[in-house]
């Protein structure tokens, strides 16, 4: 038997050329000393410059009286993370479920995590019940000079909810700046 030319496999189709495509790289223009260097075109803005979370640079002249504003504290000029972390997640679990006020929060946290937790809905495993809340150990992790990455697991009624917090270090003492319960 031969086969009939239509059952013949079709040759494949040539594959198309390769083609650079260049794409702007999200980075600021680069700034000699010497010699301006524009490297944006004229009717374009600069792009910004990539997000870094943490701590910003502090500033290398000494601070004088007329500074003002919240400052970034070193590692060197904070209290421990981790017993600071436990306060924080003890004092917000025992917040959400009713038994001490919100505002007891608004020292140790930023204006955006206490407008969240006051706002928003409480869990129902932490508004719920009457059964103690037992926090278990506090880790810590420090990315940056300034910076503390806490978590718990919180038990209550059988059950364990993970907690996780940011921490910086603003003004000599810890605040949180980013909350998580599980």
């Amino acid at each position: 038997m031969t086969a009939s030319p239509s059952s013949a496999a079709a040759p494949a189709p040539a594959p198309s050329p390769l083609r650079l495509v260049v794409v702007p790289t999200p980075q600021p223009p680069l700034q000699d000393g010497r010699v301006p260097v524009r490297l944006v075109h004229p009717g374009l803005s600069a792009p910004r410059p990539a997000h870094r979370p943490g701590p910003r640079p502090r500033p290398a002249y000494a601070a004088r009286d007329d500074d003002f504003g919240p400052a970034w504290s070193a590692r060197a000029e904070l209290p421990d993370a981790r017993d600071a972390g436990r306060r924080l997640i003890t004092l917000t679990l025992e917040a959400l479920a009713g038994r001490r006020p919100l505002a007891q929060l608004q020292p140790i946290t930023s204006l955006g995590v206490f407008a969240a937790l006051s706002g928003g809905r409480r869990p129902r495993w932490c508004a719920e019940g009457t059964s103690p809340l037992v926090v278990g150990p506090v880790h810590v992790c420090e990315p940056v000079d300034g910076v503390a990455e806490v978590t718990a697991v919180a038990r209550r009624g059988g059950r364990a909810h993970a907690v996780a917090a940011r921490l910086e270090g603003i003004d000599g003492r810890w605040r949180c700046t980013a909350l998580q319960v599980g």
